[in-house]
């Protein structure tokens, strides 16, 4: 690793000095050494020379500084997903024991713990394992620039692969040269806010280089690994494992989110999957040139040969190739039909097109069947095999979209129905008990509430857009193409009753003494008393009749999902782990005692003050029969190019969901906690002091707000052009009104960190100082519960990348100097007292001490990323005292690309 990053950073110096000249690179080299110097042998003076030349730089060498440093970021981290990529593969290669997280280390802990074929069996054939990607991006880096990330790690992946001659290792070394300077004179930021289609196809893009490959590998593997050890059984694993989307569908304050947006989504999602099938089913006819002259075929085979509309006398004994030009031509058939387009390649003659997928399936199995009888089974194994497995998991449709929005829209929209109709003048005033009784009636009518010739407001016309537009879809593209509607901020029964209500306006549910329900309708409780409060909500629909006979309709299974981000921003980090944790336990047992089939949704996002973090640690500190065989996880922003940009890292990033998934569900992960109730009730004691300690300081200090919009450059990143949605619910400057992601990227960038681990330290101060032997008890928990240990290993590694001396001179950008160190010092003093108490729990002497590689990581960053910061304080000085300079707005935006990319995981 340390070779490759030295060739790439010495091929990036070499493009600075070609491209910008010797003094720009003498300044960038200048500040490099200097910062080393400073951060790996705390040389102070070091760390002044650094900020001397910094602050005396002009506007465009400072710009040049600020695009040298980001690319070295980035390039490193592909050195380093590289260099994961090597020891993956020479670990494979010498045979060493199964890594944790593969699927051969979790079947020999499932054998190990005695859970048999049947039972494992029956857990994969009701398995739902779902990465959903979402529309809340902070991927920071334009399409144009990720591919040329992906370009130079081919290029370094083609030297690891096999020894080169002198020639063409000159020959790589060109390209790559060639690579770093197209990187250099590429456009890093966005002129323009994405919309929703670019986000769309963003999310698409990731199926081309990751998806439609790997996961057909992925589930081949684990069918073999499962024949293997038992080999009595047919392994043919249905399709359990499916990647999910937001794109196009979550219209959660995002108004660019319509009825025609949401069609295009589909279409371009069903467009990419039905270009991948007729791309493989065109490469298998080269494949399959079989003779019957030289082998018998099976009487179904024959039949779909004969169907073809191939004219060609020269593969009339050519079964196989017939079928499969057959196959082209009705799939060619199918894009005209869906999608409104023609195919890459034309097919050979006039075919009818499918009606649903599984037809599609149907005739591949003819062939794989055909094989298999005929003593050719390795020829099904290869691309034939991959392609029905990938026929299965993605349908005509691709990836199944939810559709989300708030309440409190759904409320209106219903509010505007019933008073349109002369059926309640006033919603709104209505208590809880009278709106659900009002809902239960309407629901259960076939009457519909909706006129075609009323003028109905924007929000409520566009809302019931959506919904006829949702039947259209899944007339057309089938009912997996929208399977779920998702409530944000849910806080009643009433919630999910009024989008019953719509969905029965819109032909999604049918009334009846058998009612039956088009799509799932999932609550996602998202604040501190939202969860509380979950439980209660959820009990009051389970006695409801009509809400017991719609879940009937959906085979006796609700989905809720819960809110990681929102629940942090509330209550902070401590208390939304824990309050997150007890709504999980008190549902399990909820819907246990009323015989509904739970299955968890967790809205995580991708830096650990938004829940992220290790997902296979995550799904194991779930609470008991909190997984069950089915998990959903929100994969948001730029973690969706980290963990899935890459086909080896996305093919391992994949398995992990599928390890912890099963293991979770199948092996007693908290079988060692002892005694539980104590560690319950510490933690809810720590909870309440911590839920206080954060309150404290974000909403009850005045001034908080001030100073967190002059300390952060959270007034810069609303201009980011990252994504579609605004960064704020509204034009209020309140923090409640902020969204959590600007909230938590916003404290990456001046390396505070702090909605990660604001609270624990006075927590753990004030129960320590009530509790005798508190400190051994917590160093239990630590060693014994697998959520603590989580939450703990998390807080870790957010204080890792956290900088006090950094973000002491972001806090210099607050003018009122009174509140500046009121403030400021509090939050030092709490990052003291939780660095402290969580070395004593973890028996460390240091952070991440347990995990070497990324210690050395975000050691090896630092150099490269201080002088990012100390150059967009300066920038940001300038901007804010008037520097009406486009050109400075912009490098402070590339500053702000560049933090995001040593951070790695920051929104």
């Amino acid at each position: 690793m340390r070779d490759d990053v030295r060739l790439l950073g010495r091929l990036l110096g070499d493009t600075v000095r070609e491209q910008e000249g010797e003094e720009v690179y003498a300044v960038v080299e200048a500040v490099r050494q200097a910062s080393v110097r400073f951060n790996r042998h705390d040389d102070a003076s070091a760390g002044r020379e650094m900020a001397e030349i910094l602050n005396g730089l002009p506007r465009d060498i400072m710009i040049s500084v600020v695009r040298a440093f980001s690319y070295f970021l980035h390039l490193a981290n592909i050195a380093e997903d590289r260099h994961n990529i090597r020891l993956n593969r020479e670990q494979a290669a010498a045979g060493t024991p199964a890594r944790e997280g593969s699927l051969r280390h979790a079947l020999e802990r499932l054998e190990a713990a005695g859970v048999g074929a049947d039972r494992l069996a029956a857990v994969l054939a009701t398995a739902l394992i779902s990465p959903v990607l979402t529309a809340h991006p902070t991927e920071v880096q334009r399409k144009s620039i990720l591919s040329l990330q992906r370009k130079v790690e081919s290029l370094l992946d083609a030297r690891d692969r096999g020894r080169l001659t002198p020639e063409e290792e000159a020959e790589a070394d060109e390209e790559l040269k060639a690579a770093i300077l197209t990187l250099w004179r590429t456009r890093m930021l966005r002129p323009h806010r994405l919309a929703v289609i670019d986000e769309v196809n963003n999310g698409i893009s990731h199926y081309t280089d990751t998806f439609f490959t790997e996961l057909p590998r992925l589930y081949c593997h684990f069918e073999d690994l499962l024949a293997q050890r038992h080999p009595d059984r047919d392994w043919r694993l249905p399709a359990f494992f499916r990647i999910g989307s937001w794109i196009g569908g979550d219209r959660d304050g995002n108004p660019f989110v319509t009825a025609p947006i949401l069609r295009e989504a589909v279409r371009l999602q069903s467009a990419a999957a039905l270009d991948h099938y007729l791309t493989e089913v065109h490469a298998l006819g080269g494949e399959l040139p079989l003779s019957q002259l030289l082998m018998p075929i099976s009487p179904e085979l024959a039949a779909l040969a004969d169907r073809s509309p191939d004219p060609s006398p020269h593969r009339r004994d050519e079964p196989f190739r017939l079928a499969l030009t057959g196959i082209y031509a009705r799939l060619a058939a199918t894009v005209r039909d869906l999608d409104h387009r023609e195919a890459p390649r034309h097919a050979v003659g006039k075919a009818e097109p499918y009606a649903a997928s599984a037809e599609f399936l149907a005739d591949l199995r003819v062939l794989d069947t055909a094989l298999k009888a005929h003593r050719a089974e390795r020829l099904a194994r290869g691309r034939l095999r991959r392609l029905i497995v990938a026929a299965g998991v993605f349908g005509f449709h691709l990836a199944p979209i939810d559709l989300r929005q708030n309440s409190d829209v759904h409320q209106r929209t219903v509010a505007e129905l019933l008073a349109v109709a002369g059926r309640c003048a006033d919603y709104a005033a209505l208590d809880e008990e009278a709106r659900i009784a009002l809902l239960a009636e309407e629901i259960a009518s076939p009457r519909p509430l909706h006129s075609p010739y009323h003028a109905y407001s924007e929000e409520t016309a566009g809302e019931l857009a959506i919904f006829f537009t949702a039947r259209e879809i899944k007339r057309t593209y089938g009912d997996a193409a929208l399977p779920n509607t998702i409530i944000s901020k849910t806080d009643g029964a009433s919630d999910l009753l009024e989008v019953a209500l719509l969905l029965k306006e819109a032909g999604l549910l049918t009334p009846g003494a058998q009612p039956h329900l088009a799509m799932n309708i999932i609550p996602l409780f998202e604040t501190i008393d939202d969860l509380r409060r979950a439980p209660a909500t959820m009990e009051r629909l389970f006695t409801l009749p009509a809400y017991r006979a719609l879940l009937a309709s959906r085979g006796g299974e609700q989905e809720v999902m819960l809110g990681y981000s929102d629940s942090n921003k509330d209550g902070g980090f401590l208390t939304s782990g824990w309050e997150l944790y007890k709504a999980e336990l008190e549902l399990v047992r909820l819907f246990d005692r009323h015989g509904v089939h739970l299955r968890l949704f967790h809205g995580r996002g991708g830096s650990v003050g938004r829940g992220g973090g290790p997902a296979y640690q995550a799904i194991l500190a779930q609470p008991v029969g909190a997984v069950n065989g089915q998990i959903r996880i929100t994969e948001q922003g730029e973690v969706i190019g980290s963990k899935f940009g890459n086909p080896e890292i996305g093919r391992r990033n994949l398995e992990i969901m599928t390890t912890a998934t099963l293991e979770a569900s199948l092996l007693d992960m908290e079988n060692d906690v002892e005694p539980v109730d104590s560690f319950y009730d510490a933690m809810e004691q720590l909870s309440q002091k911590a839920l206080r300690a954060y309150r404290g300081l974000v909403y009850e200090t005045p001034g908080f707000t001030r100073y967190f919009r002059a300390a952060t450059p959270i007034s810069e990143i609303a201009t980011l052009n990252i994504g579609s949605r605004p960064a704020s619910r509204s034009k209020s400057d309140r923090i409640e009104d902020l969204r959590a992601i600007p909230w938590v990227f916003s404290w990456a960038q001046c390396r505070l960190m702090l909605p990660g681990w604001y609270g624990f330290g006075s927590a753990v101060e004030a129960w320590l100082a009530d509790t005798p032997d508190g400190l051994e008890h917590l160093q239990r928990m630590h060693r014994a519960w697998p959520f603590f240990r989580a939450l703990l290993s998390n807080m870790d590694m957010v204080l890792a990348k956290s900088d006090l001396a950094i973000a002491a001179r972001y806090a210099e950008l607050v003018e009122d100097a009174e509140l500046r160190d009121a403030i400021f010092g509090r939050i030092r003093a709490e990052w003291e007292l939780t660095r402290r108490h969580l070395l004593a729990i973890t028996g460390r002497d240091d952070f991440l001490a347990d995990n070497p590689l990324l210690k050395r990581s975000i050691r090896n960053r630092f150099p490269y990323m201080d002088p990012l910061n100390h150059v967009q304080i300066e920038l940001l000085r300038r901007h804010r005292a008037g520097t009406d300079d486009e050109r400075v707005r912009r490098a402070i935006l590339m500053s702000i690309n560049g933090i995001a990319a040593g951070l790695r995981n920051s929104g």
